[in-house]
């Protein structure tokens, strides 16, 4: 019997494990590299004298870049490439990281860590992970966009223990080295194997039957960003979306990934040892994100996000009173309930921009993930005015506990929606 041509190609060796495994390679390497700031804080405190709020100014503006690069960097990828657009990406990371070494004031860190790193780091973020996915996967797309953003989370936890050896062991210079030269490798194996879509090596996306449109190419990229916000932003689903992924920025990137480190020196531990705790979230975030990635294809994306919401907000507010001088078992029970949840809520909110915005959905999350960095952002440098004013973080952490209310609110607001019947692939 004569097999049809989509069958055979569905059958052969599917290429877009390669690409997603490239994929992992870079999201790690992002988000260790991004989040080197807040091991250096003490440090960069102690050797220029400069304030908390001064060095989080850095940060914000670093996730701010971070979330305003991503709907533009979907848009280029789809018209120059995906493999074009993370190798330039990766090499400016390298050039931030090392020019940091230079610096002898804080604007040349805002101008190094905020611009040129966050710049690189928002081309590679969750508008690569949603373009990805959405190009080589029709099975098993929440399980993989899981995956894709569990590395960012497992990207700490390879290089946050290293890098915080290496600031208090050689010095925070020796740190961004590293970071550096890491960013650099990292290119290598997105240009040798990083392809841009399965019908360039005659295949079917994993699972598909035919092959999928191409999103059109023509004309600027930035204008076609700019026309799909204009789009988007008469839609109440989209505002529930941004706001309730705003929070979810500022409850982890703008608090926890920039303030947990010298919220935990504030009370006596080691800044080795509390990074060694924020890798431990990572390692617990890995699991949780994959998870409901899996829970993603098979229950409703809007009551993911209420769960998910409502049970950070409770960690957050218990977590003041945890800190101690040594990891004692409250702290330890708060980095894994609170690790689970760390970027769990990606694979529902991607899968509810799919649903509601079709082929535009990478664009469309780069807006939203663009609302996440600025919830990050602005969280970011309040906390260090806070600490600068109050001599804590008590503040900042009862703050955020009470924005996950309103985040489940925003959920609320969302029409409930059933997933699509998973798409198994061929076998």
């Amino acid at each position: 019997m004569n097999e049809t041509l989509s069958t055979v190609k569905s059958r052969r060796p599917q290429y877009a494990w390669v690409v997603a495994g490239v994929a992992v390679l870079v999201l790690l390497g992002s988000a260790g590299f991004r989040s080197t700031p807040g091991l250096m804080m003490d440090a960069l405190h102690t050797e220029f004298g400069w304030s908390h709020a001064t060095i989080s100014a850095a940060v914000s503006v670093n996730l701010t870049l971070y979330g305003l690069t991503a709907p533009f960097a979907a848009a280029l990828m789809d018209r120059f490439g995906v493999r074009l657009i993370v190798v330039s990406a990766l090499l400016t990371i390298s050039t931030g990281a090392g020019l940091t070494m230079l610096m002898t004031q804080s604007w040349q860190l805002v101008l190094c860590w905020g611009v040129l790193v966050g710049l690189g780091s928002g081309s590679m973020a969750g508008a690569f992970a949603t373009t990805v996915s959405g190009r080589w996967f029709a099975a098993r797309q929440g399980l993989v966009t899981g995956v894709l953003t569990a590395a960012g989370a497992a990207g700490n936890l390879v290089f946050m223990p290293l890098l915080a050896w290496l600031v208090e062991e050689h010095g925070w210079r020796t740190a961004v080295v590293v970071v550096s030269v890491s960013a650099t490798v990292v290119a290598l194996p997105v240009l040798l194997l990083m392809r841009e879509r399965p019908a360039d090596l005659g295949l079917l996306p994993y699972g598909a039957t035919e092959q999928p449109p191409a999103p059109s190419t023509d004309g600027s990229a930035i204008l076609r960003s700019l026309r799909i916000l204009r789009g988007v932003s008469r839609s109440r689903a989209f505002w529930l979306l941004a706001g309730s992924f705003a929070i979810c920025g500022a409850t982890t990137a703008g608090l926890v990934g920039t303030h947990f480190i010298p919220a935990a020196h504030d009370h006596g531990m080691a800044v080795t040892t509390a990074a060694g705790l924020l890798a431990l979230v990572g390692v617990f975030d890995v699991v949780g994100t994959i998870a409901s990635g899996w829970f993603t294809d098979r229950f409703d994306s809007r009551s993911l996000l209420i769960t998910y919401y409502a049970l950070r907000g409770l960690s957050l507010l218990f977590l003041p009173q945890l800190f101690a001088g040594s990891p004692e078992p409250p702290i330890l029970a708060f980095v894994i309930f609170y690790g689970l949840d760390w970027v769990a809520t990606v694979p529902p909110t991607i899968a509810l921009c799919r649903r509601h915005f079709g082929a535009d959905a990478p664009v469309v999350f780069g807006w939203v993930l663009a609302c996440h960095q600025l919830g990050a952002a602005l969280v970011a440098g309040l906390a260090g005015l806070s600490r600068d004013r109050f001599g804590d973080y008590d503040l900042a952490w009862y703050g955020a506990g009470a924005l996950c209310a309103v985040a489940v609110l925003l959920c609320l607001g969302l029409g409930r929606s059933t997933p699509a019947r998973p798409v198994t692939a061929a076998a």
